[in-house]
């Protein structure tokens, strides 16, 4: 029971919006297909029927639309006379009964601006982008070989022309090929003597000493950088009203569960 009641209050925040109106997108026999149904079939699934491709929505409304032609023919064979069907319908009403009940009430539980600041003002290092760096570098086997590279750079007048050419030669790093390249990353991603290195780094700017690790010597030279900032509080305001809204709503559930047993008769076998 915990665990359906944990499930419905991370849900509810998606499936709330499927009490709105409901758009028809086509008809069998009458009874309409419309954009709840699709919902439906594709919860869990973690797809968005409005982003998918025409071949693929025609498909789901395809399976929506055979799916429908056979619970008509199943409802006229009169399998609601059987015994079997009469006792799942009537779990499938309670499990109904207490999804739309919760949330009607999730829907009840407001973020108010003043909890949404205070929130961000305590949580601020969870909004927080990190460092990112943007680089280049040549991995040698030696020191000596190491400083050698660093000083043909100095007198390179196109510093990363030259860089990239040296790295293509000399290199023995997998991104050899690529000039030395190696993306953006996070400055943590990297062997720390790398990233405390590079991080010091200014954009154009190249180790002037060779950078030593564990797979050898580097010279790194510095593409661009992206300083580690706090995301202003207009830009995660709707994340947090929507884990204050869920975080209050879980407690409401956990009062009401805990008044409901002192007052229930429980008998375990």
């Amino acid at each position: 029971m915990r665990k359906t009641i944990l499930s419905v209050v991370t849900a509810l925040a998606l499936t709330a919006s499927t009490l709105s109106a409901a758009e028809t997108l086509a008809s069998v026999n009458g009874e309409e297909i419309t954009t709840q149904d699709v919902a439906q079939l594709l919860r869990g699934q973690n797809v968005q029927f409005e982003a998918l491709p025409k071949e693929s929505k025609d498909k789901v409304i395809q399976q929506l639309i055979e799916k429908r032609l056979l619970t008509q023919k199943a409802q006229k064979s009169g399998i609601d006379k059987d015994a079997k069907y009469k006792e799942a319908l009537g779990k499938i009403k309670e499990d109904l009964a207490l999804e739309l009940w919760m949330q009607k009430e999730f829907v009840k539980v407001k973020a108010s601006e003043s909890e949404q600041k205070s929130f961000y003002e305590k949580n601020k290092d969870k909004f927080k982008t990190p460092d990112t760096l943007e680089a280049r570098h040549i991995l040698l086997k030696t020191e000596a070989e190491a400083k050698d590279i660093i000083s043909k750079i100095d007198i390179a007048k196109n510093k990363k022309g030259s860089f990239e050419e040296l790295a293509k030669k000399f290199s023995i790093g997998p991104t050899k090929e690529k000039g030395g390249y190696l993306g953006k990353f996070q400055a943590k991603q990297m062997v720390p003597e790398f990233s405390a290195a590079a991080i010091k780094l200014k954009k154009g700017e190249y180790t002037k000493t060779p950078v030593k690790t564990q797979f050898g010597y580097h010279v790194i030279y510095l593409e661009n950088k992206e300083v580690a900032q706090t995301l202003p509080f207009e830009k995660v305001k709707a994340k947090i009203a929507q884990l204050i809204v869920q975080e209050k709503y879980g407690k409401i559930i956990k009062e009401e569960v805990e008044k409901l047993k002192k007052d229930a008769k429980i008998v375990i076998k």
